[in-house]
């Protein structure tokens, strides 16, 4: 028997894409794997999300050259190295209800021979998984956000690089900070949950994390700036997320522009905190936006080793017909949860638990 696997990647680029596929692609054609199988698969990577699977004519061959991509062992060989998705990404959402092309999207499905989809990509992605999962099309998700907010793992690909992308940007900053004197808040992404901001600060030693879960009081964070003036450190490290909120406001957006998943683009909250700090001290400072710098690069040691174990899982999944569910990680081991418990809630910071609400920082007791 023969089943053809196709891959997608969706929402934003992160480190550790290029792993998964790539794990995907040579756990379910590995040689000496197929002769201990019942099944062979074939292997196609889709161009550009849901998107391609939308656009692709089945019947035309430079439509399907166009958004298909044939994968085997030699092609992906040295793809766990490089960063970003080697098949491309949309944030494309066949079920928007104010173009629902996921009818277009399923006969195409049908048209191709695709027998199974794995799904790489965040909450909006695994969302999409799940509804094709009810209309009787067989997928699979891996996790996959920078973030680390999908429920159901403790884990998804591109956090790690993304942490370390942080650190290494803010003790690049401490050195002009500590020349001029100056503060510097540090923008980060995190639209819901500040785990990147919460980890990315610690790691890096800021001294203040602003994170979405708990609104802040601009006076609360100039009076700890102030506690410093007069001491041996002549400057200071803010770190703050995109989705993090003054008391009594909403969050900062760069504009009004809507995605298909109807996300507004948030930005500009690092702007905000540094113009309010020197008006209300008189502390010189200064803001930097790290936005898509968290996204590029290659993938740490960790997401490799992730995107390995999450690729192999997907086979495995398939294997065993585990179809409508997500590889996860959970308590150190690699599992998989139904696709519903991913969708539709995020996983916040814990702040009773790893937050400092008095130091806005990092929590200095463990147990």
């Amino acid at each position: 028997m023969s089943m053809k696997i196709a891959i997608l990647t969706g929402g934003g680029d992160c480190p550790g894409l290029n792993g998964a596929i790539k794990w995907v692609t040579k756990s379910a054609l590995d040689s000496q794997l197929v002769k201990k199988r019942s099944v062979e698969f074939e292997v196609i990577g889709i161009m550009e999300g849901w998107k391609g699977l939308i656009e692709v004519d089945p019947d035309d061959p430079e439509s399907r050259a166009r958004h298909l991509k044939y994968l085997d062992e030699e092609v992906v060989r040295t793809w766990d190295r490089y960063g970003g998705t080697n098949i491309g990404a949309s944030r494309t959402n066949p079920f928007n209800p104010k173009n629902d092309r996921s009818e277009r999207m399923v006969e195409n499905i049908k048209k191709l021979g695709i027998d199974i989809i794995v799904a790489i990509g965040g909450e909006d992605t695994m969302g999409v998984a799940y509804k094709l999962h009810r209309l009787g099309i067989k997928t699979v998700g891996i996790p996959k956000t920078i973030d680390n907010d999908l429920v159901g793992t403790d884990y998804s690909l591109g956090f790690d690089t993304a942490v370390n992308i942080i650190m290494e940007e803010v003790d690049r900053l401490r050195t002009t900070a500590g020349s001029h004197g100056r503060i510097f808040v540090v923008e980060t992404m995190g639209r819901h949950a500040g785990w990147l901001a919460l980890h990315g600060g610690e790691c890096s030693g800021a001294y203040i994390i602003l994170i979405p879960e708990y609104p802040f009081d601009m006076n609360r964070v100039c009076e700890l700036l102030r506690e410093r003036e007069g001491r041996e450190i002549q400057y200071s490290i803010v770190v703050v997320s995109e989705g993090a909120k003054p008391k009594g406001r909403e969050g900062i957006y760069k504009d009004e522009k809507v995605d298909d998943f109807g996300h507004r683009s948030l930005g500009g909250i690092a702007r905000y905190v540094a113009e309010e700090i020197e008006k209300e001290t008189g502390f010189e400072s200064r803001y930097v936006i790290l936005s898509h710098l968290q996204r590029g690069g290659t993938p740490s040691s960790r997401d490799r080793l992730m995107a390995r174990w999450y690729g192999i899982s997907a086979v495995d999944m398939i294997l065993n017909e585990d179809f409508g569910r997500m590889a996860s990680l959970l308590h150190g081991e690699i599992t998989s949860v139904p696709l519903k418990e991913a969708i539709d809630r995020m996983k916040p910071v814990d702040v009773d638990k790893y937050y400092d609400t008095e130091r806005y920082n990092g929590r200095r007791t463990i147990l």
